[in-house]
């Protein structure tokens, strides 16, 4: 069975096509996974508000208790770690992730980056052997043919590479490298642009990024449906 992950980051609670000040991201994940089951009826997907709910900091503790070993951790390190663990399932669970990640001043908002922080996990996510020849780290999630695809949303314009604002975009490279440190095979990424204008110019972006969502639904689902099975 094909299992997706669907993250929203965004503090927006609606989606754009719905409410009037609602979210272009929520409005675009959305859509991929919509247009997903209309292809796929049968693929699980799993639904984590980010934004609504966001993920506990790292502290101090955690970082105590996640690089000791699992069968030195007392109960006190278990429990601060039970949401990482919770989080890290899922990951390791998905097959493809959709990320709704608007972009906050330049990067990604806040609690993404927290999610970030507990599924990047030592002994969980990626290996790390001091003593290993070579590279002392590796990822643990490789091989597995996961899929990451990153819908963003922007007030301004220009930040696709090669463009005026591209060396201030530090959403999607943000978001990516670290998901596919830990192994993550596929990497693509959509987004919206003018938000603050909110003229044609934005009505035009949002179709735009519709209809690149909607081809990549098509892509992946084609490869997918179409893939051999397993031995």
């Amino acid at each position: 069975m094909f299992r997706i992950l669907h993250l929203d980051a965004s503090a927006r609670p609606g989606r754009s096509d719905q409410q009037a000040h609602g979210s272009h991201t929520r409005r675009l994940s959305a859509r991929f996974v919509e247009r997903w089951h209309a292809l796929r009826p049968e693929d699980t997907v799993t639904h984590r508000d980010i934004g609504a709910s966001p993920p506990s900091p790292v502290t101090g503790a955690w970082i105590h208790a996640a690089f000791t070993s699992p069968e030195q951790r007392e109960p006190w390190m278990q429990e601060v770690l039970a949401e990482s663990d919770r989080l890290v399932d899922e990951l390791a669970a998905s097959d493809l992730i959709v990320a709704g990640v608007p972009m906050y001043n330049f990067g990604m908002p806040a609690p993404f980056k927290a999610y970030l922080d507990n599924v990047v996990r030592v002994g969980r996510t990626f290996g790390f052997d001091r003593s290993r020849s070579g590279e002392p780290y590796w990822p643990m999630l490789a091989g597995q043919g996961k899929r990451l695809i990153i819908v963003s949303a922007r007030g301004d314009f220009g930040y696709g590479p090669g463009q005026r604002l591209a060396h201030a975009n530090h959403v999607e490279s943000g978001v990516a490298t670290p998901l596919q440190y830990l192994g993550i095979d596929f990497a693509a990424s959509v987004a919206v642009e003018y938000d603050e204008f909110g003229d044609e110019r934005l009505a035009q972006s949002l179709q735009h990024a519709e209809a690149e969502v909607d081809r990549w639904v098509e892509v992946l689902a084609d490869e997918v449906t179409t893939a051999p099975a397993c031995a």
